[in-house]
């Protein structure tokens, strides 16, 4: 029979990457991508927040402007759109470039001022600022003597 050193810490760790993740998750839920049908093309994203705006940053190649759809009802954001399809009547050597409609969900859980929101195309990325409600922005107060 042999022994088994215990090492607490590393039950620990394992709580932390668990928690991390929560945190993670519960900053900005992604809800369904897509429907079964148009499972051929992702929306890859990427979601950061300042103490002003939440960011978000899409990776929308080959697509102009105009085909991309932004909404927000409530809480929740939708991008919608559709990458053309391949060139017709031509024999693929390789063919790995996804194509079709795409329809991203999230579900924000940080009040933003739709009304102000921005979006802008840059070399293939979608960026979309979303200015943070008042009540949100982080606040200094000054602490008096008396």
């Amino acid at each position: 029979m042999s022994m088994v050193r215990w090492e607490p810490f590393k039950d620990l760790m394992n709580l932390r990457d668990a928690m991390d993740r929560l945190f993670e998750d519960s900053m900005v839920r992604s809800g369904p991508r897509w429907t079964v049908a148009e499972a051929r093309c992702e929306l890859p994203i990427d979601v950061y927040t300042t103490d002003e705006e939440l960011v978000i940053l899409a990776s929308v190649p080959g697509i102009k402007p105009e085909d991309v759809e932004i909404t927000i009802e409530g809480e929740t954001l939708t991008i919608k759109g559709e990458v053309p399809g391949p060139a017709e009547n031509v024999d693929y050597a390789a063919q790995e470039r996804p194509y079709g409609k795409f329809q991203r969900v999230l579900r924000l859980n940080i009040p933003v001022q739709a009304d102000k929101a921005e979006a802008n195309f840059d070399r293939g990325v979608l960026t979309l600022v979303l200015p943070k409600q008042e009540e949100m922005k982080p606040r200094t107060i000054k602490i008096t003597s008396k």
